[in-house]
């Protein structure tokens, strides 16, 4: 077997595939497993041992990681040059002996163009830039490790913003480098989508680092649920190169964990100031109603007196004229009585004559 392998690859052979784990020992070997995945189904269809040995790998290291700005490490795509070899134990084996770092950065990019082009051709790219932000964000659900760099640093500027704003903060708790990465921030953002409700906005932050640890932020499944979140997600995964593709469905994208602090306590600055104009304008307004009705102010006593006596002398003519009739009435009335008592008195003689007349 081994003489058939040497006699069909007799000389080293450009192999792409990528690499699903990578270890060094103390010697500086490196140890690697490379896989191959359908395009279609994404499951490993071959697999193969690797091996860079350490005078190999102290300059193939460095010359990738300084051309592509990213760790060699797990999950990256690679075209390696390598011979086939084969132990009697340990069965075949590549033996690396060059990359092409090129390689590797366009197939990133390929994948980053992919994803974005799905995710518009889905129509959720924007979902989440769509969202309205509450113009006062109190209620901050942050995920984050609580060891990431930048964390305790994003808390103490909220809690000790100069404004004195009170800002109301919960960790949700994810690993935010790594193959599993991707996974636990999902979980994560499920546990704050039971709370959708209270929450004015989600904060997805962790310190900077290298483009390999940063890769989980490229993955589609990440930014479909990013893109989708009902709440505002703001991102400030710590890092100057280009946009992640959760960056660029986010809501907000914003360089470093500080700086989304500073974006939320400026929002709220923002609104406060606001408020204290609305204020200053309605101050100003009402001076400015008191002095300009001044005079109608100073002149009121006078018009109430006026106002005052004239409804005084009305009301006495009213009570005078209202007695006259009454006085008059009396008198009428009077009158009419003395008449009727005379007449009856006149009446109670003559029958009186009468009756004495009619006696005798």
């Amino acid at each position: 077997i081994k003489q058939q392998l040497t006699d069909g690859f007799g000389h080293p052979q450009w192999v792409i595939a990528e690499i699903s784990e990578l270890n060094t020992n103390r010697s500086g070997h490196c140890y690697l497993e490379l896989i191959e995945k359908s395009a279609d189904t994404d499951q490993i269809i071959a697999k193969a041992r690797a091996t860079i040995w350490s005078f190999t790998f102290r300059m193939l290291k460095p010359y990738f990681e300084s051309t592509t700005g990213q760790a060699l490490t797990h999950g990256l795509k690679v075209l390696v040059k390598a011979t086939v070899e084969f132990h009697e134990v340990f069965g075949i084996s590549l033996n690396i002996s060059d990359i092409d770092p090129t390689y590797t950065m366009g197939d990133m990019a390929r994948r980053r163009r992919e994803i974005i082009l799905r995710l518009e051709q889905e129509g959720i790219a924007r979902m989440n830039k769509e969202t309205a932000l509450a113009l006062v964000p109190q209620k901050i659900a942050i995920i984050s490790s609580p060891s990431a760099a930048g964390y305790e640093d994003f808390i103490k500027q909220l809690d000790n913003n100069s404004k004195g704003f009170k800002i109301y903060h919960h960790l949700f708790p994810a690993g935010m480098q790594g193959k599993d990465a991707a996974g636990s921030i999902i979980m994560a953002l499920d546990q704050v989508f039971e709370y959708d409700t209270f929450f004015d906005a989600v904060a997805i932050i962790r310190g900077g680092g290298s483009t390999a640890d940063l890769l989980c932020f490229d993955g589609y499944e990440l930014a479909m649920n990013v893109a989708q979140f009902p709440i505002p997600v703001l991102t400030g995964i710590g890092h100057e190169r280009d946009e992640s593709v959760v960056d660029m469905v986010a809501h907000t994208r914003l360089k470093t964990p500080t700086a989304v602090a500073e974006f939320i306590i400026g929002s709220i600055d923002e609104f406060y100031a606001q408020l204290m104009l609305m204020q200053d304008d309605i101050l100003s307004g009402t001076k400015y109603y008191i002095d300009q009705n001044r005079h109608l102010l100073d002149k009121l006593p006078q018009r109430l007196k006026i106002i005052t006596q004239a409804q005084q002398n009305k009301q006495k003519q009213y009570l005078t004229t209202a007695f006259l009739r009454t006085q008059k009435g009396a008198q009428q009335l009077l009158a009419g009585e003395k008449h009727q008592l005379k007449h009856l008195s006149n009446r109670s003689r003559y029958a009186s004559d009468n009756y004495l007349i009619q006696k005798a």
